[in-house]
């Protein structure tokens, strides 16, 4: 957590049947939160679906979420502009 928001590592899924949070995985460097999207990982969109899909689940703003690290990855570390404290009970109530 940071003063001003949250970094929150996910494991992205593009070209999923369906967009959907599912829960934790763990990876080489820890947990990370697996999400799902529709979109190709052609041109950004997958990037823009990832932050929308986790936007919405946190019921924030898709402007709140950034893609900080992994652009061109499965393996991203995700933004979130906000109350450190309320993002971490809303992250808390998804897993």
């Amino acid at each position: 957590m940071q003063e001003d928001g949250a970094l929150i590592p996910v494991r992205v899924t593009p070209r999923a049947r369906k967009p959907d949070l599912s829960g934790r995985v763990d990876a080489a460097d820890g947990p990370r939160l697996a999400i799902g999207v529709t979109d190709p990982p052609e041109d950004g969109r997958a990037n823009k679906a990832v932050c929308a899909t986790l936007a919405k689940a946190l019921g924030i703003p898709a402007s709140a979420v950034t893609v900080a690290q992994g652009a061109s990855s499965r393996l991203k570390l995700l933004r979130v502009a906000g109350d450190p404290a309320t993002i971490a009970a809303r992250l808390e109530s998804l897993a």
